[in-house]
């Protein structure tokens, strides 16, 4: 097959990624081929999973996972309309309501973790912020550095290290804790935005999988028992590649880009689990678990039926503006649906809470045939 001019359309994508704004991360949980299968899993509990009760969940990564760490001068997450359903005002996370992180914590049975940013700001005892561990992931960042000036993840576990460092998280802490890794696409749209071509487009997949696995095993040497990683999304699915057909179908294109990088992210957690001797990696593979979802147009799941899966909430009423853009007289220049609960994404990248609810349930079946 001729890569380059497969590649080529992928790049025009990744650009008009780019140019429309953040993205974000997800996954369903794919685990070692050697568990076996005769055994029962009951999604109530997350022993069957974890092999522990775990107490607190840490979270680098992106929008996917962001509860709030983005600065409100920069990001649309603090603009009306995001928020409504949940907590009912914008509070920073690029939905209507929950995302990812909120639905693992409580499928952990922890309360979703305070953002490493609110808790800096925090006056008096910190500590008791510190229950349910922190969330370090900030929207529009990556392994690199990407178009944002926010901490990228290796900064974001020097975070979570000097809080260890300052005794702030024992090891016992550590030892009954998950940590949830998101990596969305962003390092993809900022690489075509400098290099304006495809040019090394297979060396930098390799490269950004690379530095993943360095973050990962980072994580997992600090002492944390088990990490989730998010496969990557397929972003041919995103409203923004598929708006160019009235939300009708995916570019399939870009698709196999990501099965790629996938692919290669499955091949080092398999090794690093092998290193570790411990399984402590999972994958969250987040493109069987949207497809699962788009192809089932989530009834099966329990969810609100999305007529049109791949069709977004919210949306700029031209390409020039997008979820919560204002004009300088402050006139809305976005319309929003009726009702969130009835579609899948809520912007031109990110899932409703109701969407990420249906992922997780998808995702949570995987478990339960572990």
């Amino acid at each position: 097959m001729d890569t380059q001019k497969l590649i080529f359309p992928v790049l025009i994508f990744f650009l008009f990624f780019l140019l429309t704004g953040k993205q974000v991360v997800q996954g369903r949980l794919a685990h070692h081929h050697h568990h076996h299968h005769h055994h029962h899993h009951h999604h109530h509990t997350p022993r069957h999973l974890f092999n522990f009760r775990p107490s607190k969940l840490f979270v680098f990564g992106d929008s996917y996972a962001d509860t709030g760490n983005n600065r409100k001068s920069e990001a649309n997450s603090w603009k009306y309309p995001y928020g409504i359903t949940f907590p009912g005002k914008p509070a920073g996370r690029f939905s209507d309501g929950r995302v990812l992180t909120d639905y693992l914590a409580k499928f952990m049975g922890v309360k979703s973790p305070i953002p490493y940013r609110w808790w800096r700001v925090i006056d008096g005892d910190k500590d008791k912020y510190l229950k349910y561990g922190m969330n370090f992931a900030h929207g529009g960042t990556g392994v690199f550095k990407t178009l944002v000036s926010d901490p990228n993840m290796t900064v974001q576990i020097d975070f979570f290290q000097q809080l260890i460092k300052d005794n702030l998280f024992n090891a016992t802490d550590l030892e009954s804790s998950v940590a949830l890794v998101t990596l969305s696409g962003n390092d993809y749209s900022a690489y075509i935005a400098r290099n304006g071509t495809t040019e090394g487009w297979q060396p930098f997949i390799t490269s950004v999988v690379n530095q993943l696995a360095v973050n990962l095993k980072r994580i997992h040497d600090l002492g944390v028992k088990k990490i989730a990683m998010t496969g990557l999304e397929p972003l041919g699915c995103l409203p923004r590649s598929t708006a160019i057909n009235s939300f009708q179908q995916c570019n399939e294109t870009q698709n196999l880009l990501v099965n790629l990088h996938n692919l290669l992210l499955q091949e080092a957690v398999v090794k690093l689990n092998n290193e570790t001797k411990d399984s402590a990696l999972i994958i969250l593979d987040l493109y069987d678990s949207f497809m699962t979802v788009f192809k089932n147009k989530g009834t099966y799941l329990g969810s609100t039926k999305f007529e049109n899966p791949l069709k977004p909430c919210c949306v700029g009423i031209s390409s020039d503006y997008s979820c919560g853009s204002e004009d300088e007289n402050g006139t809305k220049k976005y319309t929003v649906c009726e009702d969130p609960e009835s579609t899948f994404f809520w912007d031109t990248v990110h899932p409703t809470q109701e969407g990420w609810r249906a992922v997780c349930a998808a995702l949570q079946a995987t478990i339960e045939q572990l």
